[in-house]
């Protein structure tokens, strides 16, 4: 088994840019995950572009996959394993690759309807570039050569995870409609806990992972080996199904992929922001910690699955929704373009409950392509939903609060700024909700070049990518800006626990957790991966069960070899399904009688020499047999041979034909076979 980390979290974090892997077994290559790094955005100016760009690119911009570019370079790729619907993103650049004809791609109902939808609205939201630059022709830009390639690098080592020296061939043109419905034809979703077998060899369950609607953990079972693909999760959410850790129980290996707690948030103990942590600081830093190594597996269980880390992300979404009031009742209209399903869902409650009981009277807006879609479907997905929300349903209540927020006339969606209803609707101060978090797509570059001189106004940001630069075209900056960060993966704190609930055999951590994790006396391995570098890991099992099927097993004949060991000889063809070998009938059965028989064990001198000579063969022992156990029988007539024996072996010198036939006969009469 190989593993090469082609990518690790962009500059937007774990959620918006998981990393990416490239896994080889058995000699079949999946891809696991394909994002894009959209963070690489903001070394673009926004359009239409109002004086200075200050140094950002002017062009229709091109966007960073380091997973398709990989999967380019090896020549093709055999299945994808997608664990989120931004893993989705990247997948359209591989439609256009000829050896991407018989891929295979695997993702939950649910990532592939939300994925679809957040591709449809990046192709239409990249048009507004191409309508004020014109088309990109698919050659080299420009701003890709010479000098303005050093600068692109110096700037993308800033905002996105890119080293020098880096291949930039993984800038790409945008993809079409067409490459997104060409890729979404390969796609076989799945349910949680629906196995699906690929190839004959392995099966292939997803999980959910609690992070968001649709995320899953992926295991992947072979003849030889089970693996747990482990991208980012949470335990405990307050929308989504909760991460299912059962089911990846005692799997051979964990490839941990969860690399949110490398981000500040873990580091810096989630502050909102440094003027707000005096008011939050005892709220957020209580966390239990579980320091007693012989805790049982139950005292376990109840560490991993406490409420804490969902408690301070509701505190935290509250204390946004606590400024965004602020804002209104100050005379300011606010911008929320946050990428999280989950966190706008959470959002749009907790203001809805923050209005009601302040009597405040604002409209909310959801400006998006998808916005009736995703609303829509978010109540129709009970068993993708956390159990709070499923037991809503029994009780006849709406999944989501934006249902009444919708009946009130409180909230409205829009898929575009310049709609006529919205027009008609617009009033402010507004609350906004709308993409997209780069500040250089969508109706946020708009509204923001609107409010962005009011300091009565609101911007909530996500941490993660650099805020300077994607501020940098609408400076100079008069509006509040509030950076937020959310719950986006396990904790370090849990990672040795839940390892030890799962009890795998070796565990593929990232390099920059090394020195986070606890490695001495732990009855695991550990490998660390890097990205760009190939680790591989040894065979877990030489060899591997075969099953043998009823008919086949009605035909044998076995013959006692020892006390405690029968053998039989069978002829049959090996077929491989779901991940195991079997054992089935040929079509066609060989004569018994007419095949040479297979012989073992030692031979008997003393049985030998009588067998030869009634074969008319002139014998005897040797008369210089030394004390090692070798006894040697000569032959003299009708031809000659000589046939030496010990425990272990026998070796028998003659060159004639016929001499040779009558030893082999003697031999099979002394020996047993089959």
């Amino acid at each position: 088994m190989k593993l090469t980390c082609l990518s690790t979290t962009g500059g937007g974090g774990s959620y918006h840019s998981p990393a990416s892997h490239l896994l080889e077994l058995e000699g079949l290559r999946f891809l696991l995950d394909c994002p894009i790094d959209l963070t690489a955005l903001a070394d673009f100016s926004p359009v239409p572009l109002t004086g200075d760009a200050g140094g950002l690119i002017r062009a229709v911009p091109r966007y960073l996959s380091p997973a398709a570019a990989a999967a380019a370079k090896v020549g093709g790729i055999d299945a994808v394993l997608v664990s989120s619907a931004t893993g989705v993103l990247g997948l359209p650049f591989l439609a256009r690759l000829p050896g991407f004809a018989h891929t295979k791609i695997y993702v939950t109902e649910v990532a592939a309807r939300t994925g679809k939808l957040m591709m449809g609205e990046l192709v239409e939201m990249h048009r507004e570039f191409v309508r004020y630059y014109g088309p990109d022709t698919g050659e080299l830009p420009r701003w890709m050569e010479g000098e303005k390639l050093n600068e692109l690098l110096s700037m993308l080592e800033k905002a996105v995870t890119v080293d020098k020296g880096d291949d930039l061939t993984s800038l790409m043109p945008l993809y079409s409609p067409g490459n997104i419905e060409e890729c979404m034809q390969k796609i076989q979703p799945v349910k949680y806990g629906e196995e699906v077998c690929f190839n004959g060899i392995f099966t292939l369950k997803a999980s959910s992972s609690g992070l968001e609607l649709g995320n899953s953990v992926w295991t992947i079972k072979g003849p030889r080996a089970s693996i747990t693909y482990l991208p980012s999760s949470v335990f405990v959410s307050a929308h989504a199904l909760d991460f299912d850790y059962s089911s990846l129980k005692e799997n051979d290996v964990i490839l941990f992929s969860d690399l949110s707690s490398l981000n500040d948030m873990d580091v810096d103990n989630d502050k909102l922001d440094e003027h707000a942590m005096d008011e939050t600081e005892h709220s957020l830093c209580r966390r239990s910690v579980l320091r007693d190594d012989g805790a049982d597996v139950d005292e376990k269980i109840a560490f991993l699955c406490n409420n804490d880390d969902i408690k301070e992300e509701i505190e935290r979404i509250s204390y946004i929704c606590s400024c965004i009031i602020d804002a209104i009742k100050s005379g300011g209209s606010v911008l929320i373009p946050i990428g999280r399903l989950g966190v706008i869902l959470l959002l749009l409650e907790l203001i809805s409950e923050m209005l009601h009981s302040s009597s405040i009277k604002v409209p909310i807006f959801m400006v998006s392509e998808t916005a009736e879609e995703i609303i829509a479907f978010t109540n129709a997905l009970p068993e993708w939903l956390c159990k709070s929300r499923q037991e809503k349903l029994f009780s006849g209540e709406a999944l989501f609060d934006h249902v009444d927020l919708l009946k009130e006339g409180k909230l409205f969606l829009f898929p575009h700024l310049h709609s006529k209803d919205l027009i008609a609707a617009w009033k402010e101060p507004c609350i906004v909700l709308c993409p997209h978090w780069s500040l250089r797509l969508g109706p946020a570059v708009h509204l923001l070049r609107r409010w962005h001189a009011d300091k009565r106004c609101l911007l909530v940001l996500e941490q993660g990518s650099d805020a300077e630069l994607c501020l940098k075209p609408f400076m100079p900056l008069a509006i509040q800006v509030l950076e937020c960060s959310f719950l986006s993966g396990l904790r370090t704190e849990k990672i040795d626990t839940l390892l030890g609930v799962l009890k795998p055999k070796f565990v593929m951590l990232p390099e920059g957790l090394k020195s986070r994790c606890s490695v001495k006396g732990r009855p695991w391995s550990f490998l660390y991966y890097s990205k760009g570098k190939t680790i591989e890991l040894p065979n877990l099992q030489e060899d591997f069960e075969v099953h043998l099927g009823t008919d086949v097993a009605h035909r044998l004949q076995p013959r006692k070899l020892n006390e405690t060991t029968a053998v039989a000889r069978l002829r049959a063809k090996l077929h491989v399904s779901s991940g195991q070998y079997q054992l089935a009938a040929a079509e066609k059965q060989s004569d018994q009688s007419k095949r040479h028989l297979l012989h073992w064990d030692a031979v008997d001198p003393d049985r030998l020499l009588p067998a030869l000579q009634e074969k008319g063969m002139v014998c005897s022992f040797a008369a210089d047999d030394d004390s090692s156990g070798e006894r040697s029988v000569l032959i003299t007539s009708p031809g000659e041979a000589l046939v030496k024996i010990t425990s272990d072996r026998t070796v028998i010198y003659c060159d004639d034909e016929r001499t040779s036939g009558h030893i082999f006969d003697a031999l099979s009469r002394v020996c047993n076979g089959i």
